[in-house]
């Protein structure tokens, strides 16, 4: 299969270098310079200079054009891919309505049940777990020396065991 393959490929080269140059033949008429004189060679050569000014605009023409259509051909496809994938969404703002009139605009004239949540919420009141206790200002120097040595220790405990049995 690869070598038939193979085959057609050439085959189809081969045709197309033959039409290539059947093409140039009918184009391009063959050159005769000889036997010309100077003068008669430098006019051959301006006529073929003209005659690629000529092709090369139309060339650059061809060219300006199909980067030009390039170009817009981009544009379009952006604007496109624009209109189809994003859609302006509207700004949501916040409603405030109440859960009976939710089940009135769902149910219609059917809803009688009246549903107060907040009614149903239980109250807690903050209590204070820790009432601060006033603190002596003083003398640190005083509060060091009462609480040194044995009887500081029986302070310290005997202020630590009294708030827990009130």
């Amino acid at each position: 299969m690869l070598a038939k393959a193979k085959e057609f490929w050439e085959q189809e080269h081969e045709e197309k270098e033959a039409e290539k140059a059947r093409y140039l033949a009918e184009r391009i008429p063959t050159l005769e310079t000889r036997g010309l004189s100077l003068s008669a060679l430098q006019d051959l050569c301006r006529e073929l200079h003209a005659k690629v000014e000529v092709v090369d605009e139309e060339r650059y023409d061809i060219e300006a054009k199909c980067n030009h259509n390039t170009r817009e051909i981009k544009d379009l496809k952006l604007k496109v891919l624009d209109l189809r994938g994003k859609f302006k969404r509207p700004p949501l703002r916040r409603v405030r309505v109440s859960a009976d009139a939710m089940l009135r605009a769902l149910l219609g004239s059917k809803h009688k049940v009246s549903m107060d949540l907040r009614a149903n919420l239980k109250s807690v009141k903050k209590e204070d777990t820790e009432k601060e206790r006033p603190v002596e200002v003083g003398d640190w120097r005083k509060n060091v020396e009462a609480m040194s040595g044995m009887e500081g220790r029986k302070k310290m405990f005997d202020a630590a065991k009294s708030p827990t049995t009130q």
